[in-house]
């Protein structure tokens, strides 16, 4: 017969023994087997441990080691099973999935705590008295070998396999029997002890404050010491628990559980400091919370469960950014250890994480707020070097941005205000502007389909409200806050150039990144250094001309409706544009100012020199008016937009007045002469009544309505805008002004095409109060109202009128075409006077405008002739 070997049991040598031997064998193996049953019995009566031994003694000199161990060992995990495992489980059979999600109060709480600390203490008993009795078989293993030989035998290893199996028959008894709950019951009990001990150390932090000013302040060193005690024992409670359970191979278990805890109680903690409140940083309230709290927690936890190694050098070179100083990791640690160190890398990046989702979600409001909400701004910045989840922020905020911003409900000055203060809070975030590029990109595509936005950025740029349509009052325009940032870092940059030496720009050569996968690969990283703020307005528009267009339209709007000569604010605008557009751009608009200049020294001269003769004095004794009342606004006509003119009969006295006025400039500028416009201007008229006398600022139109009514007090609107010299229907818009004030009373009889106005001379007979008015109102109020200077549009209509014949030829011929190919040919073979030198979106605008006017139509991107 082949003989089988195993380590410690040579049942080979059976075939070799004597019946005697055979008897003892059996002898010996059932009292081993009855001491085994009475040690691990329900009563667990250790007096047999005697007999135990010597049974064991005896099967060891006939080679049945292995035999004996393997039965104890499996004895073991019999009595485990029915005395430890099912015991341990009964004790969490109240506890259900739908008990523990309702465990709120305190009490219930503690119930829980109780039950959990029980179950432990029973099944740790337990399997204390098992590890002894096991402890007795490899005490008997070892002593029956030292008197079978004489060689030393290395115990300790046959001693740490026996206890690793044992550890493992333990773990694997409870693991095959666990229940659902536990893992939760686990959580609720560390999310509880971890709110216990947030509140303790919560207040022992603010007490080491306190307790460092001692020598200034009387404090209660008593009570100092009993919160430090509390701390410490309410720890080690916590680390008796986590230690039981590692002893019963929950160790993976019970680290998520108390890691689920500390992550909770930390990100209610971020929600708590940060809240709404974007005006003040909270990420160094948070690293401080962190060291105070979880990671003196998880310092003395380790401690407590002998985890306190030495941090290893080989792993201090780890980031920490809570830790400006690697060495002091937090107060009282010097030495802390490699696990303590991961967690805290772990800590650290879950709050920057926490916050910056918190930012990230509040990204719109944060930025609505900018510059007060700077300090958020610093802190998602901080959050985002950290993690890297940049592309996290593009994505959240371009939705809020489709959702809340590009609506038709949002005005565009709004919206231009939101991208001015984006690219201003992005650029603090990422000052190449790799992501502003991706975040602007939608709102730039939404302005350029508005009629209106170059007009709003012009008054943006030009205003004295920085584009923020909210601001009470006037400050520095957009275009100042612009250069004067660019003059600050210039001055920086010039400093900074001075400054670098050899070794120093090494060093910055050393510390170069490449642009994130992000960034687009047509723009270099010398192309993205500074974001350019008025480069990216100018890119709603399209092209710079575009833009100095507009704003010549509008200066010249509010140069013609001045009642004075000062233009001190758009001289420093215009010099501003010059900088940024060139000179040879804005010269137009410089002649414009240089027309106030010398209207102003011109309207001097001829009021300074005019003579007291027969003829002037008798013309002012009979028309009541002298020279001293006009200002007039000389321009250079081919420098300025078209004028938009009307036809006006002013009064006669005024008429004359004008005529002499223009006869002085003749005599001064020969041989140059003044064509009024008569329709353009503010009149400053004062209004005297039998009760009352009020003042206003008006424009010559409304002026001629009201002083038609100074030698006749009712008039009919036929012959009133006969007098006057305009259409019905304009003098029924304009006449409304007046009747507003309290003027001009309105009503009707016989044809109702025909209203007839009568002159209100005493308040008493209209009933209602007169309000003054100013020009500035008047225009405002007048939607209906004629513009002093052709719009941008109009003129572009008035300049493309000229390609429409070839427009319509080129559709005749090709039947349908795209926008680009009508642009091009224009291009190439379009000859006319002014030649064709119009941007694709002038193009397309005319083209809409073609299309309104259903001479053309477009389907599926190609215009044709309307049918």
């Amino acid at each position: 017969m082949e003989s089988l070997q195993y380590p410690g049991c040579n049942l080979g040598i059976i075939d070799s023994l004597s019946d005697d031997s055979i008897e003892e064998i059996l002898d010996s193996w059932n009292g081993f087997c009855f001491s085994t049953e009475a040690l691990l019995g329900a009563d667990g009566d250790l007096s047999v441990g005697s007999d135990f031994v010597s049974q064991v003694h005896s099967l060891c000199k006939h080679g049945l080691q292995s035999l004996t161990r393997d039965h104890f060992l499996c004895s073991l995990e019999a009595s485990f099973e029915r005395k430890g495992a099912s015991r341990f489980w009964q004790h969490f059979d109240a506890y259900n999935k739908g008990f523990i999600e309702k465990v709120q109060t305190h009490n219930e709480q503690k119930v829980l705590e109780q039950a959990l600390c029980k179950a432990l203490e029973d099944v740790i008993l337990e399997k204390q008295y098992q590890e002894r009795c096991l402890l007795m078989l490899i005490h008997a293993f070892k002593s029956c070998k030292e008197s079978m030989s004489d060689d030393k035998h290395n115990s300790d290893v046959e001693k740490a396999y026996i206890l690793s199996k044992y550890q493992l028959m333990v773990s694997s008894v409870l693991m095959a029997s666990l229940p659902h709950q536990f893992p939760e019951v686990l959580h609720w009990y560390f999310k509880g002890k971890l709110e216990e001990l947030s509140k303790l150390m919560d207040g022992d932090s603010e007490n080491d404050d306190d307790f460092q000013d001692r020598d200034n302040m009387d404090i209660d060193e008593s009570c100092y010491q009993r919160k430090l005690s509390e701390n410490s024992e309410l720890v080690n409670n916590i680390g008796k628990v986590v230690q039981d359970l590692r002893s019963l191979g929950f160790t993976s278990m019970t680290e998520d559980a108390y890691a689920s805890a500390i992550f909770l109680l930390l990100k209610v903690k971020v929600h708590l400091l940060a809240g709404d409140d974007y005006r003040t940083s909270v990420l160094e309230p948070i690293k401080g919370w962190i060291q105070a709290v979880p990671l003196r927690f998880l310092h003395e936890l380790l401690a407590y469960l002998g985890d306190s190694v030495s941090f290893d050098s080989t792993t201090s070179g780890l980031k920490s950014p809570l830790a400006s100083h690697p060495p002091s990791f937090c107060p009282g640690i010097n030495t802390p250890s490699e696990g303590f160190i991961r967690w805290k890398l772990r800590l650290e990046y879950f709050a920057y994480e926490t916050l910056q989702d918190l930012r990230i979600a509040k990204l719109f409001e944060i930025i609505v707020d900018y510059p007060d909400s700077s300090p958020a701004i610093e802190d998602l910045k901080q959050c985002l070097d950290y993690t890297g989840q940049h592309s996290k922020l593009v994505d959240s905020f371009i939705t809020a941005l489709k959702y809340r911003l590009l609506t038709a409900g949002a005005s565009t000055n709004d919206i231009l205000h939101q991208y001015v203060s984006t690219i201003k809070a992005l650029r603090t975030i990422d000052p190449a502007g790799v992501f502003l590029e991706a975040v602007a990109e939608p709102i730039r595509e939404y302005l350029k389909g508005r009629k209106d936005t170059i007009k709003c950025i012009v008054t943006m740029l030009t205003d004295g409200t920085g584009g923020n349509p909210s601001a009470s009052t006037a400050g520095d325009s957009l275009l100042e806050e612009i250069n004067r940032e660019e003059e600050n870092q210039e001055n920086i940059g010039h400093d900074d150039d001075i400054n670098v030496d050899d070794k120093q720009a090494w060093i910055n050569a050393q510390r170069w990144e490449p642009d994130p996968v992000e960034a687009d690969p047509m723009k270099g990283s010398h192309n993205r250094r500074k974001v350019d703020i008025l480069g990216m307005i100018v890119g709603l528009i399209g092209s710079k001309d575009q833009l100095v267009n507009e704003y010549r339209v509008m200066l010249a709007e509010k140069l013609l409706n001045k009642s004075d000569y000062e233009i001190d604010s758009e001289i420093r605008t215009l010099e501003l544009l010059k900088i940024h557009f060139g000179e040879n751009s804005m010269q137009k608009c410089e002649i414009m100012l240089n027309d106030l200049i010398d209207s102003k020294r011109t309207n001097s001269n001829i009021k300074a020199t005019i003579s007291k003769s027969f003829d002037t004095v008798g013309a002012e004794a009979q028309n009541g008016l002298s020279l001293d009342v006009v200002d007039a606004t000389i321009i250079s006509t081919n420098f300025w937009p078209p004028i938009q003119d009307e036809p006006l009969n002013i009064p006669g006295p005024v008429d004359q007045l004008l005529s002499d006025y223009a006869k002085r400039f003749h005599e001064i500028k020969t041989p140059r002469k003044l064509l009024w416009k008569k329709s353009l201007g503010v009149v400053k008229l004062e209004l005297q009544f039998e009760d009352r006398a009020v003042e206003f600022n008006v424009t010559p139109l409304h002026a001629a309505i009201i002083m038609q009514f100074q030698g006749q007090t009712s008039w009919t609107s036929k012959n009133l805008a006969a007098a006057v010299g305009v259409p019905v229907d304009i003098l029924n818009r304009r006449i409304n002004f007046w009747i507003s004030k309290g003027i001009l009373k309105e009503s009707i009889e016989g044809d109702s095409d025909d209203r007839i106005f009568t002159l209100v001379e005493c308040i008493a007979d209209s009933g209602r109060s007169v309000q003054v008015g100013t020009n500035e109102e008047l225009l405002m109020g007048d939607e209906d109202g004629e513009r002093s200077v052709a719009s941008v549009e109009d003129q572009l209509r008035k300049e493309m009128t000229v390609y429409e014949k070839f427009i319509m030829g080129m559709l005749t011929n090709f039947g349908s075409m795209a926008l680009d190919r009508i642009h091009n040919t224009l291009k190439m073979f379009c000859i006319a006077d002014p030649p064709y030198d119009k941007s694709l979106q002038q193009l397309q605008s005319f083209l809409s405008g073609l299309v309104s006017e259903e001479k053309l139509e477009i389907k599926d991107g190609m215009y044709i002739l309307k049918k």
